[in-house]
């Protein structure tokens, strides 16, 4: 695959960057796509291994020696051809997945890894570029409707592959733009939402129907659930989508955001890290947001060392913060990975953003005991370091500190989604609130509730976007095995 000793020819080429000075400055997207040269070489260094542990690596299992060796072969459309067959969305997670193909290349073993995320982006922008991604309407309807809830990668991915079918797919979302955390979860700097435009225009070239500012379900008027009621323009109970669909797909996202009950929990100046980033995003879209939450001269600190931590140390650079601090609980992990240990298995190691990068204290192995107020607002955080004693996090005593706070993101994952959908339409949940769903090809993702699937992160839990997109595609396949007892729709 790829040139025979082009991997001992030629190193990792990584995609340009904007200089942080300038990308600072506003919420765009500042990494470039490869040039043909640039990408032609990358894909030079494939191996021809035997065994492709990065296809296995893969959610989605994309084909990747084969779509590299066409790059190298400056053969762009079947390299498109070939990506396109196993991932909707190559746009979405060449762009935000961590990629761990990467980690599984065979070439990561003793040296910098193919850079196949970088490919797989440049095969996607190349295909839009050229009109080469283009609807693909069923030649034949089967006279059957599917009701999607959600528009996050599951949702979108079974509504595409559920409408190449021949069914009669309706998506419903219930904010006001379709993409779901796609759209409000994931920063413009790292997404821009164009992307997610011109899939939906896609989408519905191929019949499939959207409806956004439709909540589903009985959603409680109080609490975290308001802010979304809110949005809605109309609300559908759950029986009316089962007495007009033949099947309904629960396919929304984990949203419940992890919480820290800690003394002065409630002072004003203390966000759940979906507050703020779903406002910055509807700010770049030229929304007038009231009283929206701003690091504009701020000492910000963000807890939660993960992804979501990560995009709020980037939103809060760019609106101005005066110093951005992020607790992890966890010991720092080691700079590099023992190889011959993990591989070809995700590697525990520190990883360091693009956000990192901008702008940021790092600080771990720390626990946060309460905030402290003035005048009924965060001023302060009195935290402890701890250290791992029988697997558990144990404070070491005489290293309280206090850390002063204008503001306050909780950035500490997400525990289950909205018990009100799943209560709706009576679908049991596993013991950490998710839906109760088998992946396997005889459970076919069906909840015990009658013609009610779910997938993606509704199902798995707090989890990838191409994670989602694999649920999404095997998910497709089990409902139109259901209506039509057969499916040519791959797995």
């Amino acid at each position: 695959m790829g040139k025979i000793t082009g991997f001992l020819e030629f190193d990792r080429i990584e995609e340009p960057h904007a200089p942080v000075a300038e990308r600072v400055g506003h919420f765009r997207e500042f990494v470039s796509t490869l040039t043909a040269d640039a990408a032609r070489q990358q894909a030079a260094r494939c191996m021809d291994c035997g065994v492709p542990f990065c296809s296995h690596g893969c959610p989605v299992n994309n084909i990747i020696p084969d779509f590299n060796d066409l790059v190298y072969r400056d053969d762009w459309k079947n390299a498109f051809h070939v990506l396109d067959s196993t991932n909707n969305f190559p746009e979405f997670t060449g762009r935000i997945c961590p990629a761990p193909c990467e980690a599984a290349c065979t070439l990561n073993i003793n040296s910098a890894p193919v850079g196949i995320k970088s490919l797989e982006r440049a095969i996607i922008d190349r295909a839009w570029a050229e009109g080469w991604v283009l609807p693909r309407p069923a030649p034949r309807q089967t006279g059957r409707a599917v009701a999607v809830v959600g528009s996050g990668p599951a949702g979108l991915a079974a509504a595409q592959q559920l409408a190449r079918a021949g069914h009669a797919v309706t998506v419903f979302e219930k904010n006001d733009r379709l993409g779901g955390l796609l759209r409000y979860g994931i920063p413009d700097f790292k997404l821009d939402k164009s992307h997610i435009d011109r899939r939906i225009a896609q989408m519905q070239g191929e019949g499939v129907v959207f409806r956004p500012g439709v909540l589903v379900g009985d959603w409680p008027a109080e609490g975290a659930a308001s802010r979304v009621t809110n949005l809605a323009r109309e609300t559908i109970l759950p029986d009316q989508l089962l007495q007009n669909f033949d099947a309904v797909l629960l396919a929304g996202g984990c949203e419940q955001s992890r919480d820290l009950p800690v003394p002065g929990r409630s002072l004003r100046g203390i966000h759940f890290a979906m507050e703020m980033l779903p406002q910055q995003n509807r700010i770049d879209a030229g929304d007038r947001v009231r009283d929206a939450i701003s690091a504009k001269g701020r000492h910000v600190i963000v807890i939660g060392g993960g992804d979501t931590g990560s995009d709020c140390v980037g939103t809060c650079n760019r609106q101005g913060a005066a110093s951005v601090t992020q607790f992890e609980l966890m010991p720092m992990p080691p700079l590099h990975e023992d190889k011959l240990l993990t591989w070809p298995y995700w590697p525990i190691k520190l990883r360091t953003s693009d956000s990192h990068d901008e702008g940021v204290q790092r600080e771990f192995a720390i626990a946060t005991q309460g905030f402290i107020g003035r005048s009924g607002r965060v001023r302060a955080l009195k935290t402890v370091q701890i250290e791992m004693q029988g697997g558990q996090p144990t404070e070491r005593p005489g290293t309280e500190r206090e850390w002063p706070a204008d503001l306050v993101l909780l950035a500490m994952g997400f525990t289950n989604p909205v018990a009100a959908v799943l209560a709706g339409f009576g679908v049991d949940t596993d013991r950490r609130g998710n839906a109760r769903a088998g992946t396997s090809e005889a459970s076919g993702y069906r909840t015990n509730a009658r013609a009610v699937f779910a997938a993606g992160d509704m199902r798995r839990g707090q989890s990838l976007v191409v994670w989602a997109i694999r649920e999404g595609r095997q998910v497709a396949r089990a409902i139109d095995q259901y209506l039509m007892s057969r499916s040519d729709l791959p797995r």
